[in-house]
């Protein structure tokens, strides 16, 4: 299955500006609701994971 989702700490970032679905912002500010985390290092966590999991599933075909 691959490795777990962490919901990470603030990595250093550099500002890019990205539209989101207004259900998907409130997704993702419930799960991070009194984490030590923000909606960016959130969504780069996320990509993170999903480009690792491509990764996985390239390997496999």
């Amino acid at each position: 299955m691959g490795r777990k989702f962490k919901i990470p700490a603030i990595p250093q970032t550099t500002q890019k500006n990205i539209r989101f679905p207004n259900d998907v912002i409130e997704e993702v500010e419930l799960a991070i609701c009194g984490k030590d985390t923000t909606f960016s290092a959130f969504v780069i966590a996320a990509t993170r994971w999903a480009l690792e999991n491509l990764k996985e599933q390239e390997e496999q075909d």
